[in-house]
């Protein structure tokens, strides 16, 4: 369990990271990138606090 959460916590930092590397990238390609990099790792993150819950509620 506390696996998962070191996991959720990184990539939940990473995702915030990457947001403020786009909210401070002046070229749009950059900022693009961040985005969708950010999104990602939010997305990464959501799945795997999900996959730890149906864990928990199986066990």
């Amino acid at each position: 369990m506390k696996d998962y959460l070191a996991q959720i916590e990184k990539l939940r930092k990473d995702a915030a990271e990457c947001a403020l590397i786009r909210d401070l990238a002046t070229d749009p390609a950059k900022r693009e990138v961040f985005d969708r990099l950010a999104s990602h790792l939010t997305v990464l993150a959501d799945q795997v606090e999900v996959a730890m819950l149906e864990r928990k509620d199986r066990g």
